[in-house]
C-alpha cells in the first residue's frame, strides 16, 4: 500500500467538486455543508485554476491530495491563513468504502507536516462538525489537542452549526 500525501495540482480539483456536488443531502448535512453556497462547478473550477497559479506565499488556500497507490481518496484543504501563526485545515476521504480505516489519520499527519512546512505557521486549527464522529476520532489520533465545542460557520460553505474545535502547534 503506497500513501502519498502532496500538494494538489490545478488538474486535480475536480475531485474536490465532485466529492461536494456528487454528494447526497444526508452526507452534506453530516459535514455541515449548505448545498447552496456550493459554488457552480466552472465557477469553482477557474477559481482554484486562479489560486493555483499564484506562488504558494500568495495563496489564500492550500490544498492537499492524498493519493493511495497512484488513485485519489481523499483531500485536504488550508484557509484562513495568517502566515507564520495560523491556519485552518478540512480533511476528506472521497471513497466511503475507505473510511474508518486508518487511513485518514495517517493522511492528516502527512498533511499537517506540509502545512507548518509550506505555511510557516505555529498553529493549525480544525473544526468538524461536532456530530460527525468521524473526523473528530481522526484529529485526536493524529495528535491535534482539543480546545472547545462551539457555535460558528467553520466555511464558507458551511452554516452555523456546533463545531469541535482542534488543535495541533509546533
Amino acid at each position: 500500500m503506497a500513501l502519498t500525501v502532496r500538494l494538489m495540482t490545478a488538474a486535480e480539483t475536480p475531485l474536490i467538486l465532485d466529492y461536494f456536488h456528487n454528494a447526497t443531502p444526508e452526507h452534506l448535512e453530516l459535514l455541515g455543508v449548505d448545498p447552496t453556497r456550493l459554488p457552480a462547478r466552472a465557477a469553482w473550477q477557474s477559481a482554484y485554476e486562479q489560486e493555483l497559479a499564484l506562488p504558494v506565499e500568495q495563496r489564500k488556500s492550500l490544498l492537499v491530495i492524498w493519493l493511495l497507490n497512484g488513485r485519489a481518496i481523499g483531500f485536504s484543504t488550508s484557509d484562513r491563513i495568517l502566515r507564520g501563526e495560523r491556519a485552518n485545515m478540512h480533511l476528506h476521504i472521497v471513497e466511503p468504502d475507505l473510511r474508518v480505516q486508518g487511513l485518514g489519520t495517517q493522511c492528516v499527519k502527512h498533511s499537517v507536516d506540509i502545512y507548518f512546512e509550506e505555511l510557516k505557521i505555529r498553529k493549525l486549527f480544525c473544526e468538524p462538525n461536532a456530530f460527525n464522529a468521524a473526523p473528530n476520532r481522526t484529529l485526536q489520533k493524529a495528535g491535534f489537542k482539543f480546545v472547545k465545542t462551539h457555535m460558528t460557520v467553520p466555511g464558507p460553505l458551511n452554516y452555523h452549526q456546533a463545531v469541535t474545535q482542534w488543535v495541533i502547534e509546533r
